[in-house]
């Protein structure tokens, strides 16, 4: 199968689809690999590293859309990328398109069938393709915010991690999944006092246990939150329903309960965020302030550390991309439910039952596609 590896060209995306090394395992099973130049340099590729793995290089987006039959991309395409997508050929990158009308259009109007990375599920029901970049934006987030906090940010001026004989930062983290506790346990390593709101008693025990109580637990309910509001200085955001738009947890009414020069960071914006003063915002400007308080809203957490994210990610799609390079998509999914879960649009119709309810279009079942 011939794979293309596109150059991302969302603003201040410096990621790639996959990595030297995952090139040359394609290559090294019959398979051709094209990567539009430049596309890795980003994340500290270079073109001859690419070459060295026995990819080729194209000079430019028209000609590597128009020969790719499989295109392994990082962010969701953007409408100029749309317009080169065609009948017959398959997308494999995150989506995200609950919250997005006119990428659903696009899709749509191409007749691609596009797998979205961040509802692909494996054997246990998990989330393999979202996890490795909500580890990292879980991460990032937990730093970004401790700047956001610095009063040169327009933040309240408070040290996370406090000093001798002053109080640490508080951190609300709202979620336990692979976000929310990658950024409890980044804020807790600055020595902030951290609490993690969830729905799930279930995931609320595994993180007391994991940390031995040095992270406090709370049972998600709206007057709860309103009650943690008050006195937090950094609110992480990492609610999750995958495949569909994030539950808002915070209304802007209660914005007025939090301190002003507090901070707000949603790792769920691209999911169309769980704040209701949401909006998406980029690593150009990643903040902006509402209410007196400090939004950071970045769709692309991940890219701000995108070497390693890159790593992880090729990491965790290179088996997917195998699978579907050897096998055609449509056997590929036949033979993995998990992935089969992942099939988001497929020749102008939605097979993402999330998705179809959210943006109220007709659901076609995965299933019914590979007949």
């Amino acid at each position: 199968m011939r794979v293309g590896i596109p150059s991302e060209i969302k603003s201040q995306e410096f990621r790639v689809g996959m990595t030297p090394a995952g090139a040359r395992e394609l290559v090294s099973r019959g398979h051709e690999v094209l990567v539009q130049a430049s596309a890795g340099t980003g994340s500290g590729f270079a073109d001859e590293d690419y070459l060295r793995a026995g990819a080729a290089t194209v000079a430019d987006a028209a000609e590597l859309y128009g020969r790719a039959e499989l295109l392994v991309k990082v962010k969701e395409p953007q409408p100029a990328e749309c317009a080169l997508l065609r009948e017959g050929q398959v997308l494999f990158a995150y989506l995200h398109l609950a919250p997005d009308e006119a990428q659903l259009q696009g899709l749509l109007a191409s007749g691609v069938t596009a797998i979205a990375y961040e509802t692909v599920r494996d054997a246990d029901g998990r989330l393999p393709l979202l996890a490795p970049m909500s580890e990292v934006a879980g991460r990032v987030a937990v730093q970004a915010g401790a700047h956001c906090l610095e009063k040169a940010q327009g933040g309240a001026g408070i040290l996370l991690g406090g000093v001798s004989g002053v109080d640490p930062g508080r951190v609300l983290v709202l979620g336990g999944g692979v976000a929310g506790l990658n950024a409890a346990r980044m804020a807790l390593g600055l020595e902030a006092e951290v609490t993690v709101v969830d729905r799930s008693l279930a995931r609320l025990r595994q993180i007391d246990e994991l940390f031995s109580g040095r992270i406090k637990t709370l049972y998600s309910t709206l007057d709860g939150i309103e009650q943690q509001l008050r006195g937090a200085d950094l609110v992480i955001g990492s609610v999750l329903v995958p495949g569909a738009a994030a539950p808002r947890l915070v209304s802007r009414a209660m914005l007025a309960e939090m301190k002003p020069g507090s901070v707000l960071a949603d790792i769920a914006i691209d999911q169309g965020g769980c704040f209701e003063s949401s909006r998406p915002t980029t690593h150009q400007q990643p903040t902006y302030e509402e209410a007196g308080i400090i939004h950071y809203c970045v769709a692309n957490i991940p890219s701000a550390v995108a070497r390693t994210a890159t790593l992880a990610l090729t990491n965790a799609t290179l088996p997917y991309v195998l699978a579907i390079a050897e096998r055609g998509w449509c056997e590929a999914l036949r033979h993995d439910a998990g992935l089969l879960q992942g099939l988001n649009v497929h020749r102008g119709e939605v097979a993402c039952e999330a998705v179809a309810r959210d943006r109220g279009r007709p659901w076609v079942a995965p299933a019914s596609v590979l007949e």
